[in-house]
């Protein structure tokens, strides 16, 4: 019997691969030498103007702007006989065409000496970032398709932070410190975490996970970084906002980066580092009235909840007492998520069960009402992926229905043809930070989702449980993982949860498999190799065809100029004539700078990476548009004279050709 719906929605390598496994009088050695550690950073920022936003699957959120540059912190870790790289990204995702395409770089840059082995690679999940950078289609739909402008600055800004962590690297140390935040996150899926045995919920009193945990990297004695991972989502922005955002996790880092350790993101490599990682955060939202925000609180909600995972995170920095020994260590390898034989001792019911083919259910069409609900489009609006993909109309066999089961189908992801549009073999990975193990899960994971696979991992490597994090949003996406007894209720995250009932489980068994490997000192096997589906996706969504300027006016005038004088805490607004953005994504670079005139010259203030600007672009007639420069001048802006320099880029019409230019507004004093 088969199940028809039609919804719209906005080979295998057996041998073990070697991964440098350090014997017990050898770890000592090397852990005797202490570490060297590395810091880098860099820019992920994709098209500001006309490229859908990855997170809420709105197909009308598409880029406006920038209000904060999304970037990429990476840190290197050498205990003189291994090393590991861990990569946090402004992102809503880490889909596995990153992974692969930052790996092929690396392989040519630095052969094995960086492999899918070493790298972790992770995102904070910003719903306000681009999106377009999937090679499956579930993950394009909203973005009209595959956009290889945001695919080529996601690989190339993480490879640089690498390559930037890299050649940081220096003799240096590492301190482990905590803290617990109790008014940044609350649990949007309260009903289905109620379902959840006694002993679950009473290790979450207030069904939220407050851990803050916070690594301190030191070069000769001087502080160059920190990890703090914290569970919370990244949608303080609303779905109806169009500027870039990092959200509250990139505020975070902005806020101890720039505000509190001086750096200035267009002066080079910064001399500290701030990543701001999640864990699971499956069911954790920052919208405290479970309501999203507006466009006069998304702003404030943003600052608030990053302002207080950076006090959190500093306050277990600076009390970060405990050294972190012992070397560094990793596993990982490659799992058909799609078909997992889970043993009985994994169950709730204590029978063997098995995962199945991907597949969304009904109540994730709707979304998160929480953080945003999402958009369903009715029959009759055409999105032209979806039809160049064949449509959804896919048959649904009774036996994929009674496998996904409360689940009622919406859409078979993984039944999909002539590919499944979300993958199956998904990479599984634990790296281990002298005593701090990271459980890498491709997937969002609720708080007691994390606590069943963290005991999980703990028992296995005899450790205590507090040194077990997941590291969510790890080197590929598939979707949410909620416990079974969570899954049953079918809330969003059940129905967003890939692989049937039995997902969880199947992920607790492979995660043992890789920590009894790492606790015994062992090689694993690389299991089957995912898809590589470059060239598989096209782009619906329109290019950058030719600029044009309005009659009598050139690229970078000014439409609207400054007033004479401001007083701290105004706001200046300039507009100018400017070409699309798509032109040059000044990657590393910026659209505008607020200047100051010191000791007879000009010198850059902020640019379109810090808080106080906002950088809006919009689309006036057919191929004109105009940049509008926002500065709400602080309260600490010194006072003087100032300028405001907005840079572009225009194509031309005739020959295609790109050129750039500057406009630059009258002078002002900041009284």
């Amino acid at each position: 019997m088969t199940v028809s719906r039609r919804r719209v929605l906005a080979g295998v390598a057996a041998l073990p691969v070697a991964a440098g496994v350090l014997g017990a009088p050898q770890a000592q050695a090397a852990s005797a030498k202490g570490f060297r550690v590395g810091a880098g950073i860099s820019d992920v920022t994709g098209p500001a103007a006309e490229n859908g936003m990855m997170g809420y699957s709105m197909p009308q959120q598409q880029t406006a702007g920038i209000h904060l540059r999304t970037r990429a912190r990476a840190f290197v870790v050498d205990d003189g006989a291994k090393r590991i790289a861990f990569v946090t990204a402004e992102l809503g995702a880490l889909f596995q065409s990153v992974h692969q395409g930052v790996m092929r770089k690396l392989q040519a840059a630095y052969g094995d000496l960086y492999t899918e082995q070493n790298v972790l690679l992770n995102a904070t999940h910003t719903h306000s970032a681009c999106g377009g950078d999937s090679h499956y289609a579930a993950y394009d739909l909203a973005i009209l398709g595959f956009q290889q402008e945001v695919y080529d600055a996601v690989v190339d800004g993480i490879f640089e932070a690498i390559s930037r962590a890299h050649a940081n690297l220096a003799p240096g140390s590492i301190r482990l410190g905590r803290a617990e935040l109790t008014k940044a996150s609350v649990n949007r899926s309260r009903k289905a975490f109620d379902l959840n045995p006694q002993a679950d919920k009473d290790h979450f009193p207030q069904a939220i996970d407050p851990a803050v945990t916070v690594l301190r990297f030191s070069q000769n004695g001087v502080d160059v970084g920190a990890i703090s991972w914290f569970a919370t989502h990244g949608t303080s922005m609303s779905n109806g906002n169009h500027l870039i955002s990092g959200d509250n996790k990139g505020y975070a880092a902005y806020e101890w980066e720039h505000d509190h350790a001086g750096v200035r993101y267009l002066d080079g490599n910064p001399r500290f580092v701030a990543a701001f990682p999640q864990t699971n955060t499956g069911d954790m939202s920052p919208n405290l009235n479970l309501s999203p925000g507006t466009p006069e609180t998304e702003f404030e909600n943003t600052r608030t909840i990053g302002d207080l995972q950076f006090r959190a995170a500093k306050s277990a920095f600076d009390a970060a007492a405990e050294a972190v020994t012992g070397g560094v260590d990793h596993r990982m390898c490659y799992v058909d998520m799609s078909d997992v034989a889970v043993d009985a001792k994994y169950t709730p019911n204590g029978r063997p069960q098995r995962t199945c083919t991907a597949a969304i259910g009904v109540s994730m069409l709707a979304g998160s009402r929480e953080d945003g609900p999402g958009l369903p489009l009715p029959e009759g609006v055409k999105n032209p992926f979806i039809d160049w993909l064949g449509g959804i109309d896919a048959p649904i066999p009774q036996a994929l229905a009674d496998a996904h089961a409360p689940k009622v189908i919406a859409v078979p992801f993984g039944a999909m043809k002539p590919y499944p549009w979300t993958p199956e073999v998904l990479p599984l990975q634990i790296v281990r930070i002298g005593q701090l193990h990271l459980v890498a899960v491709p997937a969002e994971l609720t708080i007691v989702s994390g606590l069943r696979l963290r005991r999980t991992v703990a028992g296995e490597l005899g450790v205590p449980l507090e040194n077990v994090l997941v590291q969510g949003y790890s080197n590929a996406y598939s979707q949410y993982v909620t416990t079974p007894e969570e899954y049953d209720s079918q809330q969003y995250e059940g129905a967003s949860t890939l692989y049937g009932r039995y997902t969880l489980p199947a992920y607790q068994q492979e995660f043992a498999k890789l920590a009894a490997a790492m606790k015994a000192g062992k090689t694993v096997p690389h299991g089957p190799t995912p898809r590589d589906l470059r060239g598989k996706l096209i782009n619906f969504q329109p290019g950058v065809v030719f600029d044009s300027a309005p009659a009598f006016k050139n690229f970078g005038d000014v439409l609207v100029d400054a007033k004479s004088t401001y007083a701290r805490g105004e706001q200046v607004a300039i507009e100018f004539v400017t070409g699309h953005p798509k032109n040059d994504l000044r990657r590393g670079g910026t659209f505008l700078e607020i200047q100051r005139l010191v000791e007879g010259k000009w010198v850059r203030h902020a640019d379109d990476g810090d808080w106080d600007t906002k950088y809006h672009w919009a689309r006036t007639f057919v191929a004109e548009s105009k940049a509008v420069v926002h500065w709400k001048i602080p309260a600490n802006a010194p006072i003087g004279k100032y300028r405001v320099v907005h840079f572009g880029n225009w194509k031309n019409g005739w020959n295609g050709a790109i050129s750039a230019f500057s406009g630059t507004s009258r002078t002002f004093v900041v009284s």
